[in-house]
């Protein structure tokens, strides 16, 4: 009988550095999408989740718990198992199968990023704790900064591999060009 392994999203393909930069996989923890009742109050909100719901393209964070914007009205909590009373003032559903999570670390970041997304990710324009839904070349993804020289990419399991192939042409370009 064969036996099912468990394993990450990223599992052979990283950590990867080019140059001043590095990709590697990282694990959030549980993470749960929650979508807030219309009729729940922010401060009710706020102590079933243990941390402020975050404002459009923000994040909060409390500890190891993080509360991530990815859309009108719904963020992802990392870190921590959803408290119950939270299912009082939101939809909570477990998504920690869900995401491949890394991140992108070393001055130039934003440069391999440009190649990739339409934003402007420099540090004037997209600080730290800054947070967007974009289209990562050709696929969602949640893209956070995290320091001034790392950043959170989150995009579905099943683009794991195609993730790490465009960041690691962007930063071979990144390199190319230093």
């Amino acid at each position: 009988m064969d036996r099912l392994q468990a394993s990450s999203p990223c599992e052979g393909l990283l950590p990867v550095t080019i140059g001043t930069l590095t990709v590697a996989e990282i694990d959030l923890g549980p993470i749960a999408s929650v979508t807030p009742f219309a009729a729940a109050s922010g401060a009710a909100l706020g102590r079933a989740l243990g941390l402020p719901f975050p404002p459009p393209l923000g994040t909060s964070a409390a500890g190891d718990r993080r509360c991530i914007w990815i859309g009108r009205g719904e963020a992802l909590l990392t870190g921590a198992v959803p408290d119950p009373a939270l299912g009082a003032y939101a939809a909570v559903v477990d998504q920690s199968d869900a995401w491949a999570v890394v991140t992108l670390t070393g001055a130039g970041g934003s440069d391999a990023l440009a190649r990739l997304v339409p934003v402007d990710m420099r540090l004037r324009a997209f600080g730290v704790g800054a947070t967007v839904r974009t289209q990562l070349g050709h696929m969602n993804a949640s893209i956070t900064r995290t320091g001034e020289d790392q950043f959170m990419i989150a995009v579905f399991r099943s683009m794991a591999a195609t993730l790490v192939h465009d960041l690691t042409t962007a930063l071979e370009a990144v390199a190319a060009r230093a």
